[in-house]
């Protein structure tokens, strides 16, 4: 695969930025890995990283290079600091960068199909959350979504008792709300979702101290009748945990050839819902 960190101006954000971004290419005499390219313009999966990282962070801690290569799907990793993904109070507008500029910059750059059914986003943790309420919010754009570790009921998050969010990064992001508004609550999201929703994936560890907001999602998603491929399996909040699940979630991605769901059965430990 080709690798390219992707240094360039965003209006939106009135700034230079960076992405790290993945295009697939057909090899036949690399040792070690052998890799695939569609014939037209690939599938693309935005990867988004979380609260303490960057966009570099996916390639440096997990091998989702090798992961992907074979698939021919190119995967974009977008730069977006501390925000959640919002359009922040006290900050920057990275809502607007992620969900309306970010895919004309990238398709502008780099051959990336435009079609629903080949474009994809997942995240861990502050990304599984972006996510989420990118996939919820423009389900039109998206053929699946999926969260690894996701904070999936940020709104619970301000005054938890033991692991709340950081009351700077709050104030910067969402100001004096208590809450955030329904554009950025994942819960709040669920009751406006609609009937052609991408395919959703909610995977968090039973030891991550993110698992009850995971739950709670479900059992929200669950009650609206809202489909969800379900991994609460063991696990933590960290690397080892997130590089051995991308792996199911490109398994389950719906790519060409793949099958309706991308995968015949949700993870081992995992169950469908």
């Amino acid at each position: 695969m080709a690798r390219i960190r992707c240094d360039f101006f965003s209006e939106a954000l009135g700034m230079g930025t960076s992405m790290t971004v993945l295009l697939p290419e057909r090899t036949s005499t690399q040792i070690g890995m052998a890799g695939a390219a569609p014939a037209g313009d690939p599938p693309v999966l935005y990867l988004l990283h979380g609260l303490t990282d960057d966009d570099t962070i996916w390639t440096r801690r997990t091998a989702i290079e090798r992961y992907v290569a074979p698939l021919g799907l190119a995967v974009v990793m977008p730069q977006a600091g501390r925000s959640f993904y919002a359009d922040e109070a006290h900050g920057n507008r990275y809502w607007t960068f992620l969900s309306e500029e970010l895919p004309q910059v990238c398709r502008s750059f780099f051959r990336l199909s435009e079609r629903r059914e080949d474009t994809f986003v997942a995240g861990l943790s502050m990304g599984g959350y972006g996510a989420v309420k990118w996939a919820l919010r423009r389900p039109d754009r998206f053929a699946a979504a999926a969260s690894l570790s996701g904070a999936l009921n940020v709104a619970h998050r301000r005054d938890h008792p033991t692991r709340p969010v950081d009351p700077a990064v709050w104030h910067t992001v969402w100001g004096d709300r208590d809450v955030p508004d329904g554009d950025d609550d994942t819960v709040a999201l669920l009751g406006r979702a609609g009937a052609d929703l991408p395919a959703l994936y909610v995977a968090c560890g039973t030891e991550d101290f993110l698992h009850e907001d995971n739950v709670r999602f479900v059992e929200a998603a669950r009650a609206r009748d809202v489909p969800v491929t379900v991994d609460f399996s063991p696990g933590d909040h960290d690397w080892a945990y997130w590089d051995d699940k991308i792996r199911d979630v490109l398994a389950w991605l719906p790519l060409p050839g793949a099958g309706p769901t991308g995968a015949e059965a949700p993870p081992a430990g995992s169950a469908r819902h």
